[in-house]
């Protein structure tokens, strides 16, 4: 085995390394993040009492933390699973933002 084998294969491993990392972070701490943001704009938003909607929306946001976490391991790539994960969290606060800032109440 020629040297130059070896070292693309020392690579190609460190870049599996680094795509695994990459969806950990996605699945894990910006699942979460993401989940939360999303339970914020749904309590906000779906219709009836806050108590109702607060556990109605902590309930879907609960599910929804698993799924992102598993979508992070079927993406494409673990910089796919961080963007969208990344934007969709970005929507869910832009969401919870504007419905703050339209009603004026917290």
């Amino acid at each position: 085995m020629s040297s130059a084998g070896g070292h693309s294969h020392a690579r190609a491993r460190w870049a599996r390394r680094g795509d695994i990392a990459l969806r950990v972070l996605a699945a894990v701490p910006l699942g979460y993040a993401a989940s939360s943001l999303c339970a914020m704009a749904l309590a906000r938003l779906l219709p009836g009492t806050r108590s109702g909607t607060t556990v109605a929306s902590a309930l879907i946001g609960l599910a929804l933390c698993a799924v992102l976490a598993m979508w992070a391991f079927a993406a494409r790539s673990g910089w796919r699973a961080v963007w969208t994960i990344s934007v969709a969290g970005g929507v869910a606060a832009g969401i919870t933002w504007l419905s703050i800032a339209v009603t004026g109440r917290a």
